[in-house]
């Protein structure tokens, strides 16, 4: 045992202890690199830290096979971190080398802290594509993912027993961290739950992590939205939290399970649009909810026996008709504007524009003004109304 090769103890290390780790899977890929290197040959004495050194320059100048771009510094760094600790049992424990020649070799830097943040539009498209997708437990996990900033293992490990809907608390036995938690849920995630049909216990999710990866791949390509990862919308939920402005940094630590509180420093950043209440103040407060609420609104237009039906997809019931294009447009204009306004009298919720769920090409919407009309109909609409 004395001389144990690099794969050897790469191998044992992954029966005895990476077993044992949550991350088993992840680390299992980062195990199998490492056999494959040159490295496995050697025995672990004799490797010393010019090795490392090589090895570490050797994995950053090469390409990854599945994205065509070069191996991150992150995956490298995350490399020589497992080997350090094969290096470190190695010694103490199996007696097979006298130090760890990984500590004093220089790890790549760092990369910056991802902070992509969904985008409006982003977001209303994703749940757009995952309401019409076949499988419908898509749409449930991507909203409880945005609500409630749970990761992508704790949301497919979910069971119906640990979940109360007239408390509206998930519980989490076991995280990634190693601790429990309860998890608050709002309005928009037990309704998300709901929908699924409610058992008494089981999976509430049938999606594997494979699974669930390669639906998020596949949408990500079909709606063309560059750079978004599932782990993004964890991202996206502590953000809103900090931007809620009602919680601390303690709170959000115990939705979101984050056990260093410095983690969560990356996350205090604000939207500019949700200083603009500030910036204004109390001045005209009432003219300016008003006005914030009479904004352009996406309709589509349906050609009909008797002329144009333009309906306004964010409302069930607001549309208008006319024997010609333009009268339609009037007609959805004042039924749009009478709406907004008889809403804001009775104090009834008033969606923000493109929260539909309907699928409708790009290509066949117009956005419909409540207070003037377009000045070139025929240029607003060309691929609707010829």
């Amino acid at each position: 045992m004395s001389e144990l090769t690099l794969a050897e103890g790469l191998q044992r290390y992954q029966e005895k202890v990476s077993v044992l780790k949550k991350g088993y899977v992840q680390e299992t890929y980062r195990l199998a690199q490492l056999k494959r290197s040159a490295l496995a040959a050697k025995t672990m004495r004799e490797i010393k830290s010019p090795d490392i050194a090589e090895y570490r320059d050797l994995r950053l100048g090469q390409t990854n096979p599945r994205t065509g771009r070069l191996i991150s510094s992150s995956t490298v760094r995350l490399e020589m971190s497992l080997l350090s600790n094969v290096f470190d049992v190695g010694r103490i424990e199996w007696g097979v080398c006298e130090s760890n020649p990984v500590e004093k070799v220089r790890k790549p830097k760092a990369p910056p802290g991802r902070d992509r943040r969904l985008t409006p539009r982003e977001e209303r498209r994703i749940l757009r594509y995952c309401h019409g997708h076949p499988t419908h437990e898509l749409y449930s996990i991507v909203l409880l993912a945005i609500e409630s900033a749970m990761r992508q293992g704790e949301l497919l490990n979910l069971r119906w027993e640990h979940v109360n809907l007239r408390s509206r608390i998930a519980h989490l036995p076991d995280t990634k961290n190693g601790s429990k938690r309860d998890v608050p849920l709002s309005i928009k995630a037990r309704d998300a739950l709901i929908r699924l049909g409610v058992k008494t216990s089981g999976r509430i999710f049938n999606y594997t992590n494979n699974g669930l990866k390669s639906a998020w791949r596949i949408m990500v390509l079909r709606l063309e939205i560059p750079d978004l990862h599932f782990h993004d919308l964890r991202h996206e939920a502590c953000s809103r939290l900090f931007e809620l402005g009602t919680l601390d940094v303690m709170e959000i630590a115990a939705i979101s399970g984050h056990k260093s509180l410095a983690m969560l420093k990356r996350y205090t950043h604000l939207k500019a649009t949700n200083l603009v209440k500030k910036l204004e103040g109390n001045k005209h407060r009432g003219q300016q909810v008003v006005l914030n609420h009479l904004v352009p609104y996406p309709a589509v237009a349906q050609k009909t026996s008797s002329g144009v039906t333009i309906r306004v997809l964010d409302f069930d019931s607001v549309e208008g008709q006319g024997a010609t294009p333009e009268d339609a447009l009037r007609s959805a204009q004042d039924a749009l504007l009478r709406h907004l306004m008889l809403a804001l009298r009775d104090r009834r919720p008033i969606p923000a524009p493109d929260q539909y769920l309907e699928q409708v090409r790009e290509a066949d919407i117009i956005m419909l003004d409540p207070l003037c009309l377009p000045q070139n109909l025929a240029y607003s609409a060309p691929h609707t109304f010829f």
